[in-house]
């Protein structure tokens, strides 16, 4: 990976975490439990050493953030004005992109209790099923034409314009599907972590990409065959949650021969997700502001801070 990436200083956990003193943590293993993925691994010793160095990294951004666009208000002679903050979060599925969004939204929330802060997912805006089975591209879900890009844009528009309660559609990983008149509302966040696989994707007919609304952006990364792993493992648990469950998307899997569901998810990973993977998403890592990459149980051994 280091010979990909010329243009990132590499920092070691350990020397990465000794650029943060931080002598207590604002967070305990309760609070992780809640917002761990399904069988992602985070510890309060990642807290300590990983992320809240990177908290107070991105804070640092964020005051430069305000201080430029107050300074291009002076300069204009024009009212300051509220402009949020966008952080987008990439990186393959089952990588644990989920849980890094979700924790750095509730260490913003306690540490800076000032600022508002807001948390989405762009599954959200996949075009719903019966319409990718209209286009033909049901197979290709995920895939950068799968997602209502000009609906997707136009969101983070108006996020970015500070207009309230600008509505995000729901996605739900149980029916494998986006939630008719379901949504989430994002009302004029100081900061809003936008996380999925796309967001850092350059669709191939778009004026105007996703990543053009971003201030700062982070990558989590692992080598395929350890995603693959997750992925495997991920299913496990969902086959098992969806065995009484009849409405569940994985119902009929969990409760069929446990060999032919995991023949099916390997050919899902082999067709889809690594697919999606390579051609995609990891040609956008060199795009992030931060790299996190992980090894084995998702521990991560090795931040990546992008040189300009």
């Amino acid at each position: 990976m280091a010979d990909k990436l010329g243009n990132y200083d590499r920092f070691e956990r350990d020397r990465w975490r000794d650029l943060f003193d931080a002598e207590a943590v604002p967070l305990t293993e309760a609070d992780l439990d809640q917002i761990r993925s399904l069988n992602d691994r985070i510890s309060l010793a990642d807290v300590k050493e990983i992320y809240m160095p990177l908290v107070h990294y991105i804070l640092l951004k964020y005051h430069e953030f305000q201080l430029a666009n107050n300074a291009r208000s002076d300069f204009l002679k024009v009212p300051r004005r509220h402009v949020p903050f966008l952080i987008g979060i990439a990186g393959s599925v089952a990588v644990g992109k989920s849980t890094t969004a979700r924790l750095l939204a509730l260490m913003l929330k306690h540490l800076y209790a000032q600022l508002k802060v807001q948390q989405i997912t762009t599954d959200g805006f996949l075009y719903p099923n019966n319409v990718l089975e209209e286009k033909g591209i049901i197979d290709d879900k995920g895939f950068p034409d799968s997602y209502d890009m000009p609906r997707l844009i136009q969101f983070l528009n108006d996020v970015k314009q500070s207009r309230p309660n600008v509505k995000a559609p729901r996605y739900s990983h149980q029916v494998y599907d986006v939630i008719p008149d379901e949504y989430d509302e994002i009302d004029q966040p100081d900061i809003l972590i936008v996380e999925g696989i796309n967001v850092l994707q350059l669709p191939s007919q778009a004026e105007i990409f996703v990543s053009d609304f971003f201030d700062f952006s982070i990558y989590v990364d692992a080598e395929p065959k350890l995603i693959e792993h997750w992925f495997l493992e991920r299913f496990s648990i969902l086959l098992d949650s969806a065995f009484n469950d009849k409405t569940n998307y994985y119902h009929e899997l969990a409760t069929g021969s446990r060999e032919d569901a995991f023949l099916y998810a390997r050919q899902v990973w082999d067709a889809v997700d690594l697919r999606n993977l390579n051609e995609y998403i990891l040609p956008t890592r060199n795009r992030a502001n931060v790299i996190l990459h992980k090894r084995q149980h998702h521990a991560i051994d090795a931040v990546y801070l992008r040189q300009y």
